[in-house]
């Protein structure tokens, strides 16, 4: 069992998670699908299991509680990586995430072992060409300024530090410190954008549009982005202390 492999993690997501499934695999035919299910009361993961058990390209990892966005992920990591999948795509369930935009983020992949390949690609609207739709302007901003916060406390080169599209390299995920990833909510992306980039990989953006989602409820709020926000200003602390230890010390 090899190959690109879509993650996609769920709670209360049964209105989309069939649209978006055949979405991704009908825009990349040859990807398999990885549902990964925080123990849904809607009967997410029943139909999770439906899907599954009509496409052997469709899995499914069923945990026992709501956990976080960021356990999740990391579950789902060692899961793909253990079967040997490569790359892996992080995509939101709830449509935001447009499947018929996952053919540009991998292509700026590129093949591993050539010029200019990027270990990590991430589907941004805040570079020249991505886009949102539907969201009132608050949200925009709040997003634009966690954004510009993250990589001003980090050091980060990216314009869009939070976004949740992204694909990354099997070997690039071995290279990171995985267990040094703490964060379980909100705060997971712009954490594993700086263990990236702390490890060196190479990072690329590619503008992709982003849609709010038509049916559910968002589990986004202000309090969410704050505290992931409170935890971004630690670590930029840290790497400030980090940084001038290391300059007393060559001084």
């Amino acid at each position: 069992m090899a190959g690109l492999l879509v993650v996609i993690p769920t709670y209360n997501e049964r209105e989309s998670l069939a649209d978006t499934v055949s979405r991704v695999r009908a825009t990349v035919p040859e990807a398999s699908v990885l549902v990964v299910d925080d123990a849904s009361p809607d009967g997410t993961g029943p139909l999770a299991d439906e899907l599954a058990a009509s496409d052997a390209a469709v899995h499914v990892l069923h945990r026992s509680s709501k956990n976080g966005l960021g356990a999740a992920y990391l579950a789902a990591f060692d899961w793909a990586l253990d079967r040997g999948f490569d790359p892996i795509v992080q995509l939101d369930a709830d449509g935001s995430h447009l499947p018929e935009q996952l053919p540009r983020l991998l292509d700026r992949l590129g093949p591993a072992d050539a010029a200019g390949s990027a270990d990590v690609v991430i589907g941004s609207r805040w570079v020249p060409g991505g886009s949102i739709q539907n969201w009132p302007r608050r949200r925009e901003l709040l997003s634009r300024w966690g954004s510009a916060y993250a990589r001003t406390m980090l050091g980060l080169p990216t314009r869009d530090a939070t976004a949740g599209y992204r694909v990354f390299r099997a070997d690039a995920l071995r290279r990171l410190d995985l267990a040094g990833v703490h964060t379980r909510g909100y705060g997971f992306q712009v954490d594993m954008l700086w263990h990236a980039h702390d490890a060196g990989l190479q990072i690329a953006e590619v503008p992709v549009t982003f849609v709010e989602r038509a049916r559910g409820r968002s589990k986004m709020t202000t309090a969410i982005v704050l505290e992931a926000m409170v935890r971004v200003t630690g670590w930029g602390i840290q790497r400030r202390l980090a940084r001038r230890s290391g300059a007393a010390r060559v001084a």
